[in-house]
C-alpha cells in the first residue's frame, strides 16, 4: 500500500520540538509547516487549509485546547491531534471530549505518530469526499441510466466511449457480473449519432433457445405453429439505431452461423419468410464470460468471435473504482428518496468508511442493492453502519501498513535504551528498584546506566 501523504501543521511553541518534527515527517514525505502560537496557527488554517492539525497541549501562555476547538469551527473536518505530556491524560481526555481526532504522548515515536496521522488523513479525505457528493443535487432524473464515476479507470471507458461517437463499429462491452455493461451500451448510444433512433436490448440468457430465432429476426404468419401473424424481430426494430446483444456468451452454438451472417451481410430474412431485409443498424455485444476461452473449446465460434470483438471495451469492476464506490451510493441514495420520500439524504462517514473496505464482489449492482436496504431501515437523516446489510458490517478492518522509514529516522540502540528506562521510571514514580525487576537487570546496573546516560530521575 503507498504511503498516505499529507499537509500536516504542526503548533509548538518549542522550537526545537517544531523543527525536529517538520524534518521527521517531512521526511516521511509529508508536506509540513509549523507555527508557535495560537493565532498564527488559526490564520494558517484559514489561509492554507492544511489537512490535518498537530498541537501541543500545553503553549506557552495559551492552552491546546481552546486551538482546537477555535480551529475546528474554522474548519470543521480539520482532525485535530494533540501532543500531551506524561501525567496530562485528563487533559488529553479533554481533548477528544472537545473534538480532537486524536492524541499522542511525548516523547514523540515517529512510527505511531505517523499511523495516526495517516488514519486522520484518511479521514479527513472521506469526509471532504462526502461533502462534495452532498453538495452535488443538481442531477437530473436522466441520469439514472447515466454512468456514474470519476476515477481513473472510468475516465478510460469515458474517453473511449467519446472516440467512438463517430464510428459504426462493432464494440464488444466485457466485465464482471454487475458492473453495468448495459450502462455502457446505452451511453454508446447516446453519444452517437443514432442517438434519436431506438436503442434495443436482448439477454440471450434470458429467452428459451427454440424462441430466440423469432425474437431476433422476427417471422413470418404461419411460419410455425401459433405463428397467427407476422412478428417484427428485434434487428429490424433497431433498424437505424443500436441493438445489444446482452450476454451474448451464453448464444446457443446452433444459433451462432445464423447471427454471423446477418452481421456480415447487414441483411435479415424473417423466419418462414421469402424476402430479406436490409439493416442499418449498429451491433453493440456484452458478456461477463471469457470468450476466448470459449472459442478454444469449441463453444464459440472463432469467425463471430471476431465479428464481434472489433472493438473491445472493458468496464472495471467497483473494487477497482476508488471513491466511485462513495458517488454511485449518493447517487442511489438520491434516487431512492426521491422515489420514495424518505428523508435520508447522505451517507455517515462511519458508513462510508466501512462501505470503503468492502469488495464488492457484486459490483454496482449489490451496491445498489444495499442502498436499498440501508436507505429503508434508516431512523435518521444519514445511513448509519448499522443501517447496512450484516456482510459490509462484519468485515474485517484492513490495517493501514506502516510506511517504510528513513534510515535518517532509525534510532540507535543506546538511545531506544535510554528512552526504555525513562519510561520504566516515569511510569514507577522514580522508584528505581522497582524499575530494576521490571527491566530485568539488577539494582546496581540499573544505577550505572541512569549515570551514564544522564537520565534524571525524581525522589521515591
Amino acid at each position: 500500500m503507498q504511503q498516505l501523504k499529507g499537509r500536516i501543521l504542526v503548533v509548538d511553541d518549542d522550537a526545537s520540538m517544531r523543527e525536529m518534527l517538520v524534518q521527521a515527517l517531512g521526511s516521511l514525505g509529508h508536506e509540513v509547516a509549523a507555527r508557535a502560537t495560537i493565532d498564527e496557527a488559526l490564520e494558517f488554517v484559514s489561509s492554507e487549509d492544511p489537512e490535518v492539525l498537530l498541537t501541543d497541549l500545553r503553549l506557552r501562555g495559551e492552552n491546546g485546547l481552546e486551538l482546537c476547538e477555535r480551529a475546528m469551527e474554522r474548519s470543521p473536518r480539520l482532525p485535530v491531534i494533540v501532543m500531551t505530556g506524561f501525567g496530562d491524560l485528563e487533559s488529553a481526555v479533554a481533548a477528544i471530549r472537545a473534538g480532537a481526532y486524536d492524541f499522542v504522548g511525548k516523547p514523540i515515536e515517529l512510527v505511531p505518530l505517523n499511523l495516526i496521522l495517516v488514519r486522520a488523513l484518511r479521514q479527513r479525505r472521506l469526509l471532504d469526499e462526502l461533502h462534495r457528493l452532498r453538495d452535488d443535487r443538481d442531477q437530473s432524473r436522466a441520469r439514472a441510466v447515466e454512468m456514474v464515476g470519476e476515477s481513473e479507470p472510468v475516465r478510460r471507458v469515458f474517453d473511449m466511449i467519446e472516440r467512438l461517437r463517430d464510428s459504426d463499429a462493432t464494440v464488444l462491452v466485457v466485465g464482471e457480473s454487475g458492473t453495468g455493461k448495459e450502462l455502457v451500451a446505452r451511453a454508446l448510444h447516446r453519444s452517437s449519432s443514432r442517438s434519436e433512433k431506438p436503442f434495443v436490448a436482448i439477454n440471450c440468457a434470458a429467452v428459451p433457445a427454440e424462441l430466440l430465432e423469432s425474437e431476433l429476426f422476427g417471422h413470418a404468419r404461419g411460419a410455425f405453429t401459433d405463428a397467427r401473424r407476422a412478428r417484427e424481430g428485434l434487428f429490424v426494430r433497431a433498424n437505424g439505431g443500436t441493438l445489444l446483444l446482452d450476454e451474448i456468451g451464453e448464444l446457443p452454438i446452433e444459433m451462432q452461423p445464423k447471427l454471423l451472417r446477418v452481421l456480415q451481410e447487414r441483411r435479415v430474412r424473417p423466419v418462414g419468410a421469402n424476402r430479406e431485409i436490409e439493416l442499418d443498424v449498429r451491433i453493440v455485444a456484452a458478456t461477463n464470460r471469457d470468450l476466448e476461452a470459449m472459442v478454444e473449446e469449441g463453444e464459440f465460434r472463432e469467425d463471430l468471435y471476431y465479428r464481434v470483438n472489433v472493438v473491445q471495451l472493458r468496464v472495471p469492476p467497483l473494487r477497482a473504482r476508488g471513491t466511485d464506490v462513495l458517488r454511485l451510493a449518493q447517487h442511489f441514495i438520491d434516487r431512492v428518496r426521491e422515489r420514495d420520500g424518505k428523508q435520508v439524504r447522505a451517507l455517515s462517514a462511519s458508513a462510508a468508511a466501512c462501505m470503503m473496505n468492502y469488495d464488492w464482489p457484486g459490483n454496482v449492482r449489490e451496491l445498489e442493492n444495499a442502498i436499498e436496504r440501508a436507505v429503508a431501515l434508516a431512523r435518521y437523516d444519514e445511513v448509519a453502519v448499522d443501517d447496512l446489510p450484516k456482510k459490509l458490517r462484519d468485515q474485517p478492518q484492513r490495517r493501514p501498513k506502516a510506511a517504510p522509514e528513513s534510515p535518517d529516522s532509525i534510532e540507535s540502540l543506546e538511545t531506544v535504551e535510554r528512552r526504555h528506562i525513562e519510561r520504566a521510571l516515569r511510569a514507577l514514580g522514580g522508584n528505581k528498584t522497582q524499575a530494576a525487576e521490571i527491566l530485568g537487570v539488577s539494582r546496581r546496573t540499573l544505577y550505572r546506566k541512569i549515570e551514564r546516560f544522564g537520565i534524571e530521575v525524581d525522589a521515591e
